[in-house]
């Protein structure tokens, strides 16, 4: 870690940490501002980074940089969740060539697609679902789509061998699991906070496992 990276490392749990208050309290200012701040201070966290600048780097970076596209949509006052799931989708797809262009062997993809799909399948069947029973049909085949691309992100990741892409992309999926439970299935209080801290470590842990 240089000094420039563990500054905005700081700077981005800082910035996390301003989020999960401001979703709890319902500020939307401080969420207009800390939410994308936290993705770009570890953008920046990643770009600075004491590590070869090669392809799973800057496909990861670019990966972020899609990130932040992703939350400027999803937090709108109005609905922009659609463009909000297309930028995570390709962002989703870059993380996974990320990982595809970095030191991986076949039995790990295989064991992660034995973990990854049994699981995706059981979500994508819970929430499409309740994507009928809200009267979203239309957002059945978008979300059929994400639900591919971010498994294939998590079987890129146990690929890797990284723990800590491994528990990135476990957490992402968790948190857009999340997502869709709340706006498709049933929402809870605490839904829109759990939201933010996993999306937060998921990201925390895709940077980290540059290094």
């Amino acid at each position: 870690m240089t000094v420039l990276s563990s500054t905005f490392l700081v700077l981005a749990v800082m910035m996390a940490i301003l989020n999960w208050l401001a979703v709890a309290r319902e500020n939307s200012l401080l969420e207009y501002v800390s939410k994308p701040a936290a993705t770009t201070s570890l953008l920046i966290t990643a770009l600075s980074l004491d590590v070869v600048h090669d392809a799973p780097w800057g496909w990861r970076v670019a990966a972020l940089a899609l990130c932040i596209f992703g939350d400027v949509f999803l937090m709108l006052p109005r609905d922009a969740f659609v463009p909000g799931l297309a930028s995570f989708a390709v962002a989703q797809i870059l993380f996974t060539i990320s990982f595809a262009t970095g030191d991986t062997v076949a039995s790990r993809w295989i064991m992660g697609a034995v973990i990854a799909v049994p699981v995706a399948l059981i979500l994508w069947g819970r929430f499409s679902r309740g994507l009928r029973a809200s009267g979203h049909s239309n957002l059945i085949i978008p979300v059929s789509v994400y639900v591919v691309v971010i498994s294939a992100m998590t079987i890129g990741a146990i690929a890797s061998g990284s723990a800590l892409a491994i528990l990135g992309a476990v957490i992402f999926m968790v948190s857009d699991s999340l997502i869709a439970e709340s706006r498709f299935v049933k929402s809870q209080p605490w839904h829109s906070v759990g939201i933010m801290v996993t999306y937060h470590f998921a990201l925390t842990g895709l940077v980290l496992s540059l290094l």
